[in-house]
């Protein structure tokens, strides 16, 4: 028989029209039934009668305990109590009907109907089709590069579903795909490295492998079996996008059959949950899989995906890290006052080391300069108009100038890609890449552009392609395609060039005290930005503590490090970047790690200033040494650190515990390696560490040219420092607090950090109004405010709290408050740190 679509009215003369979700049949290799929500049979597959004992529209408006038994319908029930909308539930070796013959099930939602698709339980095969993959997995763990991955995932797939031929399918911006990978028989001719046009994959079959991961034609030439009825009394069809039954379009057939294929299985590869490939698998003889291993198989898609991603990620890392670096380079290049111009030749190859590129041009307020294979001036100047329609200042690129600029033909081959960088607003002045063309051939399956084929089994509307013969393009006037990476770091380019270099280029000519000003606004702002983000970053890793129990430690440790440098930045950033006394930071540390009591702490020898250049690395090595420390955990415990300084200038930190319990190396490796590599790795100094019976034991050699000496007197320990002193935090709020904040995630940080504090109630506002009426309605003991609010400012709250009486303090990115204001209100600076906020509300209430 022919399917119709339940649809008649739907236009099939384009293959991306087709409605294949709503075919109204399925494959002959399994049952299909639909039930009501009060488990009522409402549709029917023809071939229904051999399972359920009677014809299938006989079988409707039953219950379907007439058909099945009570312990398969409860089974059922269960799963779909929890069954989330678009997912599938399966069922293996289900005694289904009353004579008990096994059955593998497949359960999901319809509409307001959910669906049955029952197909016998393979003799032999393993219900745990995880023991199925578990093999895979460890293979493709082995892959050391994204083509090593796919090709060893083809050869899993094979192995698994024994079809002929499986292949790594994947596709570009346009929907044409590419075959990667390749697993065949000996007799089975190679599609590697051949090219199909989007037309193969219309884009509602694309759409529907993102929905439906793994789709199988078990025979081509097999009947399709009708739904009954086609339609609903809403006059509906019954939607088969999640079905693994779905009867398979008739064009599909017939390009399948083209292909000389029997049989065909499908299984989605996604990455960020766009569809990116696909394991397309051939079999050139009608195959029938267990459901089971067709489970496996799309479970092995998954985790290839997963796979995808983790790469991805790693990408992701290294090319941040390769923006970080090239970000540094510029703005050393060009922060001493240099033109950007000027020093075009290092600044080019600054740029060639992570993009590479055959020719450059610089065009910046009507100034020119190139380097390598480029237009001609004047015919930049065109090209330069060009470009300024291309996009509201975002980076644009192109593989093929002359399809979008038709002038360039005349550029010859030396110029037929490029990558336009915007440095400017207002004018628009690019820094522009370019790439000589790429001669080269693409291998099609086909002839990609054929005009349309005579009328063919369907008539003359939907009609596949017959010839699959190889067909080579040849690429003329193309250079090599800009890769999303570095893509990606051009865009971070244009933000570097945009916001701190051409900032920083314009600062230098101009007079020397407006330069100075506009400098520290623009310290001021990166300044608060990395403020903010480090604080948001600390306030998601907390509160994820609160849903993720298995990592709190994790969490708590990162909150701690990030906190840790921000303490550090603070202290340089207090002295002006001057160097700071090595005492307070020991100091400060512990009171951070151990705010209620912790062992003694001794140190002795000269005093020391640690410069800024060492001063962050010096930090977190004593906040892992702190943090890790058994001797400070234990009241009874003692740490002893003996400065000296060496003949040539160098500072010597020794590190003892005792009293500590005894160690060994810490299972931090994180920790270990901070502690043992910073300071060798960055300051070009020693470090060694001891694990012994009370506790750790260290040595570090800090070069001369990192630290300062005053004079033969040790710092003084702060009150605090041992063990016990201090009243306990929670006790310095008991009543109602405020927080003004306009980031809802500092706010909840800031809320749980006084709810800590002993506030009773904290109340979280995010503008002036919303502030100020609460304020009416309520009295409290403390409040927080952010400086900045938006387009607003906090001084008027904070007027109304001056003279109410209510005790109050900023918290601000930017170290300062930028109006007048009382010259004992306390400034707490984000990131938030508990200690500075507890300093913060004792002296709001000094008089």
């Amino acid at each position: 028989m022919t399917l119709t679509y339940p649809d008649q009215g739907v236009d099939l003369n384009s293959c991306d029209l087709e409605p294949i979700h709503i075919i109204g049949g399925i494959q002959p290799f399994g049952y299909l039934v639909a039930l009501s929500s009060d488990w009522i049979v409402a549709r029917a597959s023809a071939n229904c009668g051999a399972l359920l004992g009677r014809p299938a529209d006989e079988a409707l408006g039953h219950p379907a305990s007439t058909f099945f038994t009570p312990a398969a319908v409860e089974q059922i029930r269960q799963r779909l109590a929890e069954l989330p909308a678009g997912q599938v539930e399966r069922l293996f070796n289900l005694p289904l009907t009353p004579d008990w013959r096994p059955f593998d099930v497949a359960v999901y939602r319809a509409g307001r109907q959910f669906v049955l698709e029952i197909e016998p339980s393979h003799p032999g095969t393993p219900r745990d089709y995880l023991s199925l993959v578990r093999p895979m997995f460890d293979a493709a763990r082995q892959a050391s590069s994204l083509e090593d991955l796919c090709d060893i995932a083809a050869r899993q797939m094979r192995r698994l579903t024994g079809f002929d031929r499986v292949k790594v399918y994947r596709f570009d911006e346009t929907g044409a795909g590419e075959v990667v990978a390749e697993a065949r028989g000996d007799q089975i001719d190679s599609f590697l490295g051949l090219h199909f046009p989007a037309s193969d994959i219309p884009k509602q079959a694309r759409k529907l492998y993102t929905q439906n991961l793994l789709r199988i034609i078990a025979d081509i030439d097999a009947v399709p079996v009708p739904i009954h009825p086609a339609l609903d009394a809403d006059g509906v069809p019954l939607d088969l996008s999640p079905s693994g039954l779905r009867a398979v379009s008739p064009v599909h057939i017939e390009y399948l059959r083209n292909m000389g294929v029997k049989a065909s299985m499908s299984v989605s590869i996604l990455r960020g949950g766009q569809l990116w490939g696909l394991f397309a698998c051939h079999h050139y003889a009608p195959l029938s899989l267990p459901y089971a291993t067709r489970t496996a198989a799309e479970l092995f898609g998954e985790f290839f995906s997963g796979l995808l991603e983790q790469m991805e990620i790693r990408t992701t890392l290294a090319q941040h890290e390769t923006a970080t670096r090239l970000h540094d380079d510029l703005t050393a290049q060009v922060a001493h006052g240099g033109s950007l111009l000027a020093n075009f030749d290092r600044f080019a190859d600054l740029i060639r080391q992570v993009i590479p590129f055959d020719g450059i041009v610089g065009y910046v307020a009507g100034d020119y300069v190139s380097l390598g294979q480029t237009p001609s001036q004047a015919q930049f100047l065109d090209l330069a108009r060009f470009l300024n329609t291309t996009g509201n200042g975002a980076c644009w690129s192109t593989h093929h100038l002359a399809r979008v600029y038709p002038p360039a033909q005349a550029f010859g081959d030396k110029v037929c890609g490029l990558l336009a960088v915007p440095v400017s607003r207002v004018p628009r002045d690019f820094l522009v890449l370019f790439r000589r063309e790429y001669a080269h051939e693409v291998l099609w399956a086909g002839d990609p552009g054929a005009p349309k084929q005579a009328p063919g089994p369907l008539g003359d509307r939907l009609t596949p392609r017959k010839s699959f013969a190889l067909w080579k393009e040849e690429r003329r006037r193309q250079s090599k395609p800009w890769s999303g990476d570095e893509k990606a770091i051009a865009e971070k380019l244009r933000v570097t060039l945009i916001e701190v270099i051409l900032q920083l280029l314009d600062a230098s000519n101009a007079e020397r005290e407006a330069s100075a000003r506009r400098q520290q606004d623009l310290i001021a702002e990166l300044n608060h930005r990395v403020r903010n983000s480090l604080n948001m970053i600390g306030a998601m890793v907390s509160q994820g503590q609160r849903s993720a129990t298995s990592l709190a430690d994790f969490c708590s440790r990162v909150s701690a490090r990030i906190a840790t440098l921000a303490r550090a930045h603070d202290q340089v950033n207090a002295t002006s970047w001057a160097p700071f006394p090595l005492g307070p930071l020991v100091h400060e540390t512990v009171r951070a790690a151990f705010p209620e009591s912790h062992g003694a702490l001794t140190i002795s020898g000269p005093q020391v200033l640690i410069r800024p250049s060492a001063f962050t690395t010096l930090a977190v090595v004593i906040h892992e040494l702190v943090a890790h420390s058994t001797a400070l955990a234990t009241p009874e415990g003692q740490v002893q650190i003996t400065l000296a300084q060496t003949a040539t200038g160098a500072l010597t930190l020794s590190w003892r515990e005792s009293g500590g319990a005894a160690t060994s190396p810490w299972q931090d490796r994180m920790a270990l390696a901070i502690v043992e590599r910073s300071i060798p790795h960055e300051l070009s100094g020693e470090a060694r560490v001891t694990f012994h019976t009370e506790g750790l034991e260290a040595f570090f050699s800090i070069p001369a040219e990192r630290v300062q000496f005053m004079n033969d007197t040790p710092p003084p320990s702060p009150a605090g420092s041992q063990a016990g002193s201090g009243p306990a935090a929670a006790s310095l709020l008991s009543q109602r607090a405020l927080v003004v904040e306009d980031n809802i995630i500092i706010g909840m940080e800031a809320e749980d950090q006084l709810l800590a504090l002993g506030a009773h109630t904290v109340d979280l506002a995010n503008n002036v109004a919303q502030a100020l009426s609460l304020i009416a309605a309520n009295v409290y003991e403390f409040a927080l405010l952010d400086v900045n609010l938006g387009n607003e400012s906090s001084q008027p709250i904070a007027e109304v709290l001056q003279g109410n009486g209510t005790p109050y303090a900023f918290s601000t990115g930017y170290g300062e408050v930028p109006w007048a204001h009382g010259p004992k209100v306390p400034v707490v600076t984000k990131p938030l740190d508990s200690i500075a906020l507890e300093r913060a509300i004792v002296a709001s209430r000094l008089p």
